[in-house]
């Protein structure tokens, strides 16, 4: 009848379309683990149990590995105890399967092979089953679920099945949660400086949090004119200047040092935080840049710093009002296309939540894009900073240092965050408060200005894998730039 067919042309449309498979792979991988236990390490890296089409293959697998872990033989013989003895393979028991998998064996050499094409195969059958979610999804789509939503949803399980291989979460075992454990303390062992997280290029800062952690929502509050946009775009600077990207076994680039930065700047242009940047590397003020009122020698400066600035990675989005949906869509695609280790937002109030609810209250606004933020930070396992405002309170008590209470519409902000730093800069209010000259009090202002010129305190308020305190800081206005201070064993000695 098929032979008819295709003789008169006719197509044949087949009745049931079976999901992309290779049981033949499935049982000589197996086969060459049961012989040679060392097979298993070829494909251990990246073939879960999961991936297998044929579920006894994957008890099979599941139990071989759990065997092989714990330093046991894995054999048709000690295996088949731990799977149902009454099953059946066609004609043949589990325990005669199992012995003729294993007298039927591929050498180890194709082991890695086989185990690639089986993770292939369960990757088109994810995609498969992607797609048939979307196209269902746009027939009977809610009333509620806009074709935009639709989009971000689809975009959001595609990158997760790009990047790991799984379209769906779940429990993972605590052996699995303990061997991540022991890599990050291995890779903070082996990183300069010896940080679990990606260092923020400033000294004190990094020994109190032990780097920027993957995962993290880090919140850098404070007053207009304290320097939140100079800390963050300092930091920016010193991770994409220390990027220094390692190869991995699977071809795929990881930062060893560094990262690749996302800046996403809602306030200012791309341009204006390009000019912030050069003044504060080339050390000419940004004033000067822009009204052109530079030196020869300086001009050279701005020339020598922009071609060292152009090979860094350093990405910036400057649309202003942002939804948080169209933020992760973008910072997804970014790490898919050049990688990415570290998402800076400036700042959160000038971003719009995306559900009809957020947008009428600006508490369940803030809230919705904070959890996103939190939640974009774990699907990414990048540490997400995200700058804040502070209320006018603080303006005024007599102590201007900045409490959590003072965050705006704190409660999910203060909630969200793994880390708040409140930057803090006494020399400012003094300046303001100057009194007039020639008087006692302006002596008085004088001493208490000259002890404060200069200085500034990075207060970690809230901490959740670490201490809190201050760390203090120096601060050069004029090409907005902090830097760490001296250590006391590294000064002068004083006489007294």
């Amino acid at each position: 009848m098929a032979e008819a067919a295709r003789k008169f042309g006719v197509a044949e449309t087949p009745l049931y379309r079976e999901a992309p498979n290779n049981i033949e792979a499935e049982q000589a991988l197996l086969g060459a683990i049961l012989v040679n236990n060392d097979a298993f390490y070829r494909v251990s890296d990246f073939l879960k149990s999961s991936h297998f089409y044929e579920p006894l293959h994957r008890k099979i697998y599941e139990v071989a590995a759990d065997l092989i872990r714990m330093g046991k033989m894995a054999s048709p013989v000690t295996i088949k105890t731990f799977l149902p003895a009454d099953e059946k393979v066609g004609d043949l028991t589990v325990a005669q399967y199992l012995a003729r998998l294993a007298a039927e064996a591929v050498t180890i050499i194709n082991a890695s092979d086989y185990g690639r094409a089986i993770y292939d195969l369960a990757t088109r059958r994810a995609l498969i089953t992607v797609g048939e979610d979307m196209v269902n999804i746009a027939y009977d789509a809610p009333v509620d679920m806009s074709p935009q939503d639709q989009i971000e949803d689809a975009e959001r399980r595609l990158f997760e099945l790009a990047e790991t291989g799984r379209y769906d979460g779940g429990f993972e075992t605590f052996t699995d949660a303990v061997k991540t454990a022991i890599d990050m303390a291995n890779a903070a062992f082996m990183r300069d400086g010896h940080l679990s997280g990606v260092a923020s290029g400033f000294r004190d800062l990094d020994r109190r949090m032990g780097g920027l952690q993957p995962s993290d929502l880090v919140i850098i509050a404070g007053r207009p004119g304290m320097g939140k946009t100079s800390l963050a775009t300092n930091m920016a600077f010193n991770i994409a200047n220390a990027y220094e990207p390692a190869q991995q076994a699977d071809g795929s680039f990881k930062a060893a040092n560094g990262g690749v930065i996302g800046f996403f700047s809602l306030e200012m242009s791309s341009e204006q935080l390009a000019t912030r940047i050069i003044s504060e590397q080339t050390e000419i003020p940004s004033s000067k840049i822009r009204r052109g009122e530079i030196t020869e020698p300086d001009f050279e400066k701005l020339v020598a710093c922009s071609q060292m600035m152009q090979k860094i990675p350093l990405f910036i989005d400057q649309t202003g009002g942002i939804s948080i949906a169209q933020l992760a869509a973008r910072a997804r695609r970014l790490k898919r296309q050049r990688g990415l280790d570290v998402i800076i937002i400036d700042y959160i109030q000038l971003m719009t939540g995306t559900s009809r609810r957020a947008n009428e209250n600006r508490v369940q606004e803030i809230t919705e894009i904070t959890t996103g933020l939190k939640a974009l930070a774990k699907e990414l396992s990048v540490p997400v900073i995200a700058l804040s405002q502070l209320s006018r309170q603080v303006e005024s008590r007599e102590d201007k240092r900045p409490q959590l209470s003072d965050l705006r519409e704190s409660g999910s902000i203060e909630q969200d965050a793994d880390v708040v730093l409140f930057v803090f800069r006494e020399e400012y209010y003094l300046k303001n408060r100057e009194p007039k000259f020639g008087s006692d009090e302006y002596v008085k202002w004088e001493a208490e200005m000259n002890e404060m010129r200069g200085k500034a305190e990075i207060i970690i308020a809230k901490q959740r894998h670490g201490p809190t305190g201050t760390v203090g800081m120096g601060f050069q206005g004029e090409f907005t730039r902090f830097f760490d201070l001296a250590e006391d064993s590294h000064l002068p000695a004083r006489f007294e």
